[in-house]
């Protein structure tokens, strides 16, 4: 789930800015680059230019936006799933003949390999690389 463009982005920010964790970096079309961060302490207005003045190198080749989370928290990692046990998400499976494209349920569990879902279809064990996009939703 996590781009080569992410791991460049990453290393950039370890060193000045150890803290805050590069949550989703995708390209929005049009040169434009979108990156979300998280911080323990949140994400204020500030931290996003000071995050944005770190990567004026990058800014050289795109149109760099960087914004928190915000309440629709995307999941890229299994980290971000066992944080959120007990909490609602929403995932974009790959195509697979046994289940859905989408799945929405409480995350009752979060491992290294797979995450489980309890949906009203039932509790799903879904492995990380079948989902192409999760995101928590509003309770």
């Amino acid at each position: 789930m996590e781009t080569q463009l992410q791991s460049d982005i990453e290393e950039r920010l370890a060193g000045s800015r150890p803290e805050v964790e590069v949550i989703l970096v995708e390209e929005a079309g049009r040169g434009a680059l979108r990156v979300t961060i998280d911080h323990p302490d949140g994400v204020t207005l500030e931290l996003c230019e000071q995050v944005t003045g770190d990567l004026a190198d990058v800014r050289e080749s795109y149109a760099l936006e960087v914004s928190s989370p915000g309440n629709r928290r995307p999941l890229t990692r299994p980290g971000h799933f066992q944080r959120f046990v007990g909490r609602r998400a929403r995932l974009k499976l790959e195509p697979a003949a046994d289940r859905p494209g989408s799945l929405t349920g409480e995350i009752t569990a979060a491992g290294d390999e797979e995450v489980t879902i309890g949906a009203p279809e039932g509790v799903v064990s879904i492995p990380y690389g079948q989902i192409k996009r999760a995101n928590l939703i509003e309770e």
